[in-house]
């Protein structure tokens, strides 16, 4: 008597990973909701996105558009800083003329100096550069969101909004914390350094100052930005307040690290860079813990 064998056959269809299913939602474009006789979008809940495929190449006309908009904008907030770079120009000394200097020098703005004739192009240049990028800053993060957002779930979109709006304080933040106390310290250690060594400062070329000002207020602007990122992956779930409780200590010699390297050589304004970094990391685990009890009281 013969005997039924029974065979199984598996499925070898891989399904896509999470990086793959994002791409795809990156090249999609919006479509029309399930339930109005079309076939192209359906909509299955809060984190769904009602989108169809797009083809690359328009994907591409996007993108295109969205730089269009970018330089746009850029050349914009250029333009309108170009009258304001001799006004900016006298907010960047007034740091300079404040400090109490170790040498004896009654008026320390009068060692800025030009040494060539092309200088002052360079200076200006370089206000309007950075005046132009802060004032189109605003619209430029629009025009991105507008080309980014479709891609993205009604979860996700909640958490780079509200990441947007806190980055905006945040860089203001950090360029006033710059300013008001970390370059007059920055200076006066300057200044010490030449005391402590014997040798007397005979002039400063302007440009230089105006580099040294604007790299230090920037590289605030910025490192006052990395609370949003953690913010924005804990809103997204990628990282809990017990994970950045525990990576504590090498946020800290990291946070140290990078101060070291966007403040000049001294300890005194590195500390002041990177002191309120790490009050700002605890507030972000605070924050995180909070949203995830919340989250389990309504569980």
């Amino acid at each position: 008597m013969l005997k039924k064998r029974t065979c199984t056959v598996t499925s070898t269809k891989k399904t896509p990973g999470p990086w793959a299913t994002k791409l795809s939602r990156l090249t999609r474009r919006p479509g029309k909701r399930a339930g109005d006789g079309s076939e192209t979008g359906t909509s299955t809940g809060e984190d769904e996105t009602d989108t169809c495929t797009k083809p690359f190449v328009e994907h591409l006309e996007d993108l295109r558009k969205t730089i269009l908009w970018c330089a746009g904008l850029l050349a914009a907030g250029m333009l309108i800083a170009i009258p304001l770079a001799p006004r900016v120009l006298h907010l960047l000394i007034v740091p300079l003329s404040a400090v109490e200097l170790a040498l004896p020098i009654d008026h320390p703005e009068d060692l800025l100096t030009g040494t060539n004739l092309t200088e002052g192009l360079a200076i200006a240049m370089r206000i309007c550069l950075w005046g132009g990028v802060l004032l189109a800053l605003p619209g430029i993060l629009v025009v991105v969101a507008g080309f980014v957002f479709p891609g993205l779930t009604s979860r996700e979109k909640r958490a780079v909004k509200r990441g947007l709006g806190f980055a905006s304080v945040l860089f203001a933040g950090g360029v006033c914390l710059g300013y008001l106390m970390t370059l007059p310290v920055a200076i006066d250690m300057m200044f010490r350094i030449y005391s402590w060594l014997g040798v007397s400062l005979k002039f400063i070329r302007l440009v230089d100052y105006v580099s040294f000002a604007l790299r230090l207020l920037i590289a605030f602007g910025i490192a006052f930005e990395l609370p949003v990122v953690v913010l924005i992956l804990g809103a997204l779930g990628i990282v809990n307040s017990t994970q950045l409780r525990n990576k504590r200590r090498h946020v800290v010699v990291g946070l140290l690290v990078l101060a070291m390297f966007l403040t000049p050589a001294d300890p005194i304004t590195m500390i002041l860079m990177a002191a309120p970094l790490i009050v700002l990391y605890e507030f972000c685990i605070w924050l995180i813990w909070v949203r995830e009890r919340r989250a389990a009281r309504q569980d």
